[in-house]
């Protein structure tokens, strides 16, 4: 069997040494890779941004499953182009897609499924937007995709002015209008769910960490670490997983758009005296929703998958495949720390030659996100490098073994957190 994993980032590195990992022993390839995952797998030589090109490339190359790791492709469509072309594709139609798309379109989505998320308003002015506001501080969220980075945490009339200016304005994040909401406290836990089209099964739940200092300082990154599992969450799995993922699965297929691939519902665990927000006080509220494997929350939850993710993938993408799937998890905790370059998140270093990747012990998996190779080096490409994951018997354990692995690594300008899993 050939695979054809999408992509260039750690996640993707994740997905091609978990399906290396397969007793179908398959032939793993990518599109486009990164300098780890090109040791790994096959480079296919085809562009990642042309859903149509991509699709014809798989055809071709007689690929039997494309497993799509970013988000941008599948809201391009290529899940689509790839039906057109016959070739089975793990991951969502465009239309599905917009969950991940369009800010207001899974708003809506939310409210018409009953699913709980923050009190909101979509906006188009900034004058309409400060309006919304009913208190500070206030979430203002750019519609369409922005890698991570279209959101921001306004403290003040002054900070959501600028925010929104930039988004309306300046249109930074694109054209489309602005999600001004509530903003809710307490803990956060990522729920990444594969689905079926008709349901939703839960995979191992992760904390990541989005802002790039110690202690949830500066801005917000696409994730600077991460670990999986998340203590006294069994029976929460089950619970959000019947109260978010499954009405929304229900709702897109009673649209005719049925969800196929990742369903990863981003939330906040509130206390009850948190703002009531949609759906009733308090509880579990969706955050944002992805519609693909979280990057870095893969890196530390498919190291614990002892289940065989290619034969989950394949049923995923048949309606009601995964009809009594219960994924086998690794008793062990895992934890992923981020390396990231020099000026990351606001910009980005290249050609920085990274050492120590031969001094890191077995057992301690890198992921290579903004890697390339140059002669017989491998430099930095990116603004989020490398991750480095362990697993351990409790999470203290793992998160000593992540750290020690990544001070071996070095390369000028290098950024982590200290605090990952602490």
């Amino acid at each position: 069997m050939r695979v054809l994993v999408v992509g260039s980032g750690g996640r993707e590195h994740a997905l091609v040494r978990t399906l290396l990992r397969s007793p179908q022993a398959p032939e793993v390839l990518c599109a486009p890779g990164n300098a780890g995952i090109r040791r790994d797998a096959l480079p296919l030589g085809a562009a990642a941004d042309d859903p149509a090109a991509l699709a014809r490339a798989a055809r071709d190359a007689g690929v039997d499953l494309v497993v799509v790791g970013p988000e941008a492709p599948l809201v391009a469509g290529l899940a689509d182009a790839l039906a057109a072309e016959r070739v089975r594709c793990f991951g969502p139609v465009a239309a599905a897609a917009r969950l991940e798309g369009s800010k207001a379109f899974a708003k809506e989505i939310m409210q018409a499924a009953g699913v709980a998320t923050a009190a909101h308003r979509v906006v188009s002015t900034v004058d309409e937007g400060i309006g919304a506001i009913g208190g500070y501080p206030a979430v203002i969220k750019a519609d369409g995709l922005a890698a991570g980075k279209g959101v921001v945490i306004a403290a003040d009339e002054r900070d959501a002015r600028a925010a929104l200016e930039a988004m309306l304005v300046a249109r930074r994040f694109g054209d489309g209008p602005v999600v001004v909401e509530e903003f809710l406290a307490g803990e956060e836990l990522s729920l990444l769910a594969l689905c079926d089209g008709e349901r939703a099964v839960p995979l191992a739940p992760a904390r990541d960490y989005k802002r790039i200092g110690d202690g949830d300082t500066g801005p917000n990154t696409g994730g600077m670490g991460s670990y999986s599992p998340v203590a006294g969450t069994d029976q929460l799995v089950r619970d959000v997983v019947a109260s978010v993922h499954q009405p929304v699965v229900e709702e897109l297929a009673r649209r005719g758009t049925p969800f196929h691939g990742v369903l990863y519902a981003g939330l906040m665990l509130t206390e009850p005296t948190s703002s009531a927000g949609t759906g009733g006080d308090g509880g579990p509220k969706v955050l944002e929703f992805n519609v693909r494997f979280g990057d870095p929350e893969t890196q530390v939850v498919l190291p614990r998958l002892r289940s065989d993710l290619l034969a989950l993938l394949l049923a995923a993408t048949e309606p009601g495949g995964l009809a009594g799937a219960d994924p086998e998890w690794d008793p062990r905790a895992a934890v992923c720390v981020v390396l990231a370059s020099r000026g990351y998140p606001a910009s980005s270093s290249s050609g920085d030659v990274i050492g120590g990747l031969e001094d890191v012990p077995a057992g301690v998996e890198v992921f290579h996100a903004g890697t390339a190779e140059r002669d017989d080096d491998i430099v930095t490409a990116g603004g989020r490098v490398l991750g480095v994951t362990a697993l351990g018997d409790d999470r203290d354990a793992a998160r000593s073994a992540a750290y020690a692995a990544a001070d071996m690594i070095s390369f000028a300008g290098a950024q982590l957190r200290r605090d990952v899993a602490a």
